[in-house]
Parts: structure tokens; sequence; C-alpha cells
């Protein structure tokens, strides 16, 4: 599923807006208009269509920004996990009315409301289930802080198969560089053994420490907390061997190129401004192996 712009309506007041980067263009004038967000989303759809990939949209929510499908719920095996969000965007759920009616009821997931969990917290890597979450005594006044502790005990509990490791991660209501909205901000595997991470996004080192000595020195990219702001982490996997990036990240294209991965850029530089890229607006659904 690919987000949509839509039914967004008018430009946001500042009160409705729930993440720094969002607030900081709206300030600076600069915030983006939806004929650009369409454009640059319907330019990521060509790409995914010429691998011959099915893509489906949310259905439009009146007066709702959508682009963000990956927050919405995530898949693990053969089950759909529906992401229990922030209140603020609950009102973006309905836009999964028609895809659930087309899962079995069997498989899919809702967790309890004291699990707190949203998809760009939650990266399938191998054998593991990643997880960005927060425990920091301030939890509910951060509005950057969508998962908690509880979700890390729900998803050991509901696929046992996995392993499930949680990552503390650095929150800011107001300053985007020092912000990881998502684990997916900070951290994204790339292929079977690369990653891209930020470790300035990570709270706890050791935990840090531990990513870099599973994946390996030399098969880590790493970006700053300015570059983590622009997204460079949050690029989406169309196979372990082809990746779309935007058209601004010379150096992280030149380094997966050199790598050997494919790299298909699309500008993506207007989505960025709301805090979020490729993989924020992708909700994958089902992979060919």
């Amino acid at each position: 599923m690919l987000g949509t712009a839509a039914a967004m309506g008018a430009p946001p007041n500042i009160q409705h807006l729930y993440d720094p980067s969002s607030k900081k263009h709206l300030l600076a004038g600069t915030f983006p208009k939806k004929a650009n967000l369409q454009q640059a989303l319907t330019d990521l759809e060509q790409v995914f269509l010429r691998y011959g990939i099915t893509v489906l949209r949310p259905d439009n929510v009146v007066d709702c920004n959508q682009i963000f499908a990956r927050d919405l719920g995530f898949v693990v095996d053969n089950i759909f996990v529906r992401a229990n969000i922030i209140p603020h965007r609950e009102k973006e759920l309905a836009g999964l009315t028609s895809l659930l009616a087309q899962i079995p009821s069997s498989q899919q997931l809702v967790f309890s409301k004291e699990v707190h969990v949203e998809g760009g917290d939650v990266t399938v890597h191998n054998e593991y289930i990643y997880v960005g979450i927060s425990t920091r005594p301030d939890y509910e006044k951060l509005l950057t802080a969508r998962t908690n502790k509880a979700a890390v005990a729900a998803l050991q509990q509901a696929f046992p198969n996995k392993k499930v490791k949680a990552f503390e991660l650095n929150k800011s209501n107001t300053i985007p560089h020092k912000n990881a909205l998502h684990l997916d901000c900070c951290f994204q595997p790339v292929g079977k053994s690369f990653a891209l991470t930020c470790p300035e996004c990570f709270a706890d080192m050791d935990a840090y420490n531990w990513l870099v000595a599973y994946f390996g020195d030399a098969n880590i990219f790493e970006v700053s907390a300015l570059e983590m702001s622009q997204m460079m982490c949050n690029v989406v996997s169309i196979s372990p061997t082809v990746v779309v990036s935007n058209t601004s990240f010379v150096r992280l294209n030149t380094w997966l190129r050199q790598h050997g991965i494919t790299v298909e850029e699309v500008d993506f530089d207007e989505i960025g401004k709301q805090g979020g890229l490729f993989r924020c607006v992708t909700l994958p659904l089902s992979r060919t192996p």
C-alpha cells in the first residue's frame, strides 16, 4: 500500500502538527503543497509498477493527511498487525477499511490499548523484529514517542518464532535533528547484510553497538543527525538488491551502488518536509521470496 495526499484538505494549523519537521516548515512558509506531494507519490508508484509491484492506495478520508501509510500497520509472517497509533492520527485508520475487508480475520491482529505501536517503529529482518521504543518518564507528553515497552512483550508473545530486539530512541517535540520519530528514521536494513544507521539517535549505545556487531562495521553506513533529519535512512527496498532513494542523497546512493545495490532515484524532498520518506509512505503487505 502506498500513501495518498488526495484528500488531505487545506494546509494545517500548527496545533495539528505532531512532529518537529512539519512544524519547522510550516513556520518557515515552506510546508509542501498538495500537488507536489501527489506528484512525488505518483513518481514512486511508477517505479513500483516498472518492477511489477501491485500498488494499493488507502480509502480516501476527507481532510486527512494519509501520506504515511507505514504507521498504520505492519506484516509479520502472514499476520497483519493493525497499529495502535497516537489519538491525533486515529482518523487515518479509516483508510484501511477496504484492505482489511480482504484479509481473513484469522490473519489480523490488534493489540490491547495499553500497547502503543506504530509501523515505523517495527522492522522485520531475518530472524529479528526490531522495535524502536521510548520509556522516558515524560512519555505521555511526547507527541514524538509512538511505541512503548509494552509493544516489545506483546510482539514477543505474538511471534515466538522471532527474536524481538528493542532500541530506546532519542526524542524531541521541537528539534528535528534531535528527534528519531520512528526507528526507520535512524535504522534501516538493506539487503541481507547491510544497514543504514544514525548513532546519535540511540539513547543506549550498548544497544547500538550490538547492531554494529551484528551487521559488521564494513556493512554499516552511518549518517549524521542532520542527514537523519533529512530522512537519509528512510529508503525503501524493492528487493534485497534494489532500493528506492532520494535524488539528493548523493553520498548514500554512491555507497549503495559501490556495494552492489541498484538504486532507483526519486525526488522526494517535499515529502521529507513532513518528517518521513520512502519507507514511511509504503506499507508492504506481501513479498515474493
